[in-house]
């Protein structure tokens, strides 16, 4: 919803109807990941995409028949075929969509949760995708301090709240199916009928924090902030670190690494999600900053620039100041994958390739080189 939430949120502040249409979950080798919506508005407007135009048509001609009075519905779509005229996927995957009409009826909480996004505040949106027609489109909106609606299923709701909570931690959205097994005792009539809800969260932008303001540092956050990080470079020397030669980061610190990095982890500034890249290879610097971040419990990812000498010898240190090896393994030194990069922009790829491929379950191979689906791991 995110990439279609402003329009939607003009036309429901005007009272106006529209058809949201959200990929829900994907199969294979599928165009686009979960939360991916289109609009179809009241006047026939579409906005968005969901499958980078195979089934776009279709869709619209489904919202088309939502905001005429349809029911809510989840509709499959996959590889067409030998059929060329087919409603299909061309790459080979399938997608599920779920197609509801909003409206304040439907959706009264969608004024709050544009105005949550838009501050950078993190929120679910809990919608009940398949099971009993009654059911169909009720919603659930999880804030992590309070909640409001509910998918009618009042015992169901308490455990939804705490699953879409840990969603929102590791910034990530999922089908939840629930087979008649509701939580508690003495269900009411309906409560043990099988229903599936989409949680998709609306977290902050994940960190990356570079840690040395040289023209690798200036790179990595382009290129950070081109793949929707919100990019701090820190540095302790005043002259280097200034706004003007990091126009892509969003903010620039000046302040020793370590000192920095303990303030941001003690202030719950640092998850499973954020990136910590070290390119100060400069031991007076690097060494503290790896013996806090090596320390910390959630990181996602930690590396380190330098040649293998500089890994070495820093490697040495960190165990002469007590790390054992689990925490050292911790660290990507040297930091990137192997793409015999020599310029920062090129370095800048290597390090942002080797990032996306931990985070999933991406192996770091040339893809003609391997067999098998093309996307791997929950949501690829």
């Amino acid at each position: 919803m995110r990439d279609v939430l402003e329009p939607l949120g003009s036309w429901w502040a005007e009272g106006k109807a529209s058809a949201l249409a959200t990929v829900v979950a994907t199969h294979r080798s599928a165009p686009r990941r979960p939360g991916a919506s289109m609009l179809v508005g009241p006047g026939g407007e579409a906005v968005g995409s969901i499958s980078g135009g195979c089934v776009e048509s279709a869709v619209y001609e489904l919202g088309g028949e939502v905001l005429a009075g349809a029911p809510p519905v989840l509709q499959r779509y996959e590889a067409s075929g030998d059929d060329a005229f087919a409603v299909g996927l061309t790459c080979g995957g399938a997608l599920e969509v779920f197609v509801e009409r909003v409206d304040s009826a439907t959706f009264p909480q969608l004024g709050e949760v544009a105005e949550t996004v838009r501050g950078g505040r993190p929120v679910a949106v809990v919608t009940v995708v398949a099971g009993p027609p009654r059911s169909l489109g009720r919603r659930l909106v999880v804030w992590p301090d309070r909640a409001s609606g509910g998918t009618g299923r009042d015992r169901l709701d308490g455990p939804l709240c705490e699953e879409a909570r840990r969603l929102l931690a590791l910034g990530r959205s999922a089908v939840l199916r629930y087979d008649g097994d509701t939580p508690g005792q003495g269900a009411g009539p309906g409560e043990n009928e099988r229903l599936e809800v989409f949680v998709e969260t609306f977290a902050p932008p994940p960190r990356m924090i570079v840690f040395g303001a040289i023209d690798f540092a200036a790179a990595l956050a382009r290129m950070g902030s081109f793949l929707g990080y919100r990019v701090t470079v820190c540095d302790a020397r005043p002259v280097f670190a200034t706004a003007d030669r990091f126009p892509c980061a969003d903010e620039v610190v000046v302040e020793w690494p370590h000192r920095y990095l303990a303030t941001e982890a003690e202030a719950g500034r640092i998850d499973a999600r954020t990136a910590l890249c070290v390119l100060t290879h400069d031991h007076k610097f690097d060494v503290p900053l790896l013996e806090v971040a090596l320390r910390l419990p959630d990181v996602g990812y930690l590396g380190a620039m330098g040649s293998r000498r500089t890994h070495q010898e820093r490697w040495e240190r960190l165990r002469e100041a007590g790390l054992t090896e689990a925490e050292l393994k911790r660290l990507s030194s040297p930091i990137g994958l192997d793409l015999d990069a020599r310029t920062p922009e090129e370095t800048a790829v290597a390090i942002v390739a080797e990032i996306i491929a931990l985070k999933g379950a991406g192996s770091g191979l040339r893809l003609a080189d391997r067999s098998g689906p093309i996307h791997l791991g929950p949501g690829r």
